[in-house]
């Protein structure tokens, strides 16, 4: 387990927490697979019965390392650390809850969408600037989102990329709850051990019943927009939104047809 990644278990309840603060916790292939094999370790062990995601009251996370990014996926997107990842989030058996401050870009909010409850601070900004960057959406958002809040909203969000506020994902129904920042892990951590006191087993049935109805086409989804993020990630236009992100300026899309 990578230092930038820190589990903490603790009444039933294991805490994944970011910790790269000095990069806005960017999240790089490594802490991918450390993500990953929290969620595996969570599964295998009886003792645990909730999962919770956190960062620091500043920050959740900026999204993707881009310099880690840049270079494409390698092989096929469920055998990649973010794949697989965001696999093993979206077929948990136990319930997983986020508690979110500061930024939260691509998937720092794509990843709630299969949480099962997730609190936010009143500093924090969402975005999925995925069309910013020359990219598509990922982690099964081109489904979740349009079915959660409609066609029109989700094409504003996912097309014009801009920041939201928490005001906002609760009025969407995306999150539970606005908090202050420096009470949203522990408002987030009440509500695990409520779960974790809950009768596991039938947790565990209600989970699989709330997302059976679109879990086969979810994943059908999310390998269709993870081959296309990897196809995307090569493109000219992803090479000119990376450029301008380095040189602090706004990329120059005039020249793509």
């Amino acid at each position: 387990m990578t230092e930038l990644v820190l589990t903490e278990k603790n009444n039933q309840v294991l805490t994944v927490r970011i910790n790269r603060l000095d990069r806005k916790n960017a999240l790089t292939h490594a802490m991918y697979t450390a993500l990953g094999d929290a969620l595996e370790d969570a599964h295998a062990d009886a003792d645990i019965r909730c999962v919770l995601f956190t960062g620091s009251d500043d920050c959740f996370t900026a999204g993707n390392d881009l310099s880690d990014f840049a270079q494409g996926l390698p092989g096929s997107f469920e055998e990649t650390p973010v794949g697989r990842f965001l696999f093993l989030l979206a077929t948990a058996t136990k319930p997983v809850v986020g508690a979110v401050n500061g930024p939260a870009v691509g998937i720092g909010t794509t990843m709630l969408l299969h949480c099962d409850m997730v609190f936010a601070g009143n500093n924090t900004r969402f975005q999925m600037p995925f069309a910013n960057l020359g990219l598509c959406p990922e982690g099964g958002s081109s489904l979740l989102l349009p079915s959660w809040i409609g066609r029109v909203r989700a094409a504003e969000l996912l097309m014009l990329g801009g920041a939201f506020t928490a005001d906002d994902a609760h009025r969407l129904g995306i999150i539970n709850q606005v908090c202050k920042p420096e009470a949203t892990e522990a408002t987030a951590l009440e509500s695990c051990h409520k779960l974790a006191a809950q009768a596991p087993a039938a947790i565990r049935a209600t989970k699989e019943l709330l997302n059976r109805p679109t879990l086969e086409q979810l994943k059908e989804t999310m390998l269709a927009e993870g081959q296309l993020f990897g196809e995307r990630l090569k493109s000219r236009e992803a090479a000119e939104a990376f450029k301008a992100f380095m040189e602090k300026r706004k990329p120059d899309f005039s020249k793509f047809d």
